[in-house]
């Protein structure tokens, strides 16, 4: 059986192309929106979460603090998915209780896939 992830990713072309890498090695739930990713994820937690910085209503930060105030959901490792690449970003988002931090455009689909992999690993994930 595949290891179950979510995708917190509001743009539509972005979704499909993470959802195309990997597809063939993790079993998806994707959301649009903060607010529906907690619902969501609270239905149907999932063992990892790629969650996207800049979301409407809600944005990436303010899911992951929810996420750790969430009796349920304060384990699920959760990677950082953002445009953000400025210096200190990496760092910024790491001190906010991500447990990895990837760039977009996801130019390495191998990375992507390793970290999800480690990521599980260390969690007991898989």
């Amino acid at each position: 059986m595949k290891p179950f992830i979510a995708l917190v990713e509001d743009n539509p072309d972005n979704r499909l192309l993470v959802h195309a890498i990997l597809e063939d090695h993790f079993e998806i739930d994707e959301y649009e929106t903060g607010r529906e990713a907690l619902e969501g994820l609270r239905k149907r937690p999932p063992q990892l979460v790629l969650l996207d910085i800049s979301l409407p209503e809600m944005d990436g930060t303010e899911v992951l603090k929810a996420m750790r105030e969430d009796e349920a959901l304060k384990k699920i490792p959760a990677i950082a998915l953002t445009a953000h690449a400025m210096a200190g970003d990496r760092e910024r988002f790491l001190g906010l209780g991500f447990d990895h931090y990837l760039t977009k455009p996801i130019v390495d689909d191998e990375m992507l896939i390793e970290a999800i992999h480690q990521l599980l690993a260390s969690s007991g994930g898989e």
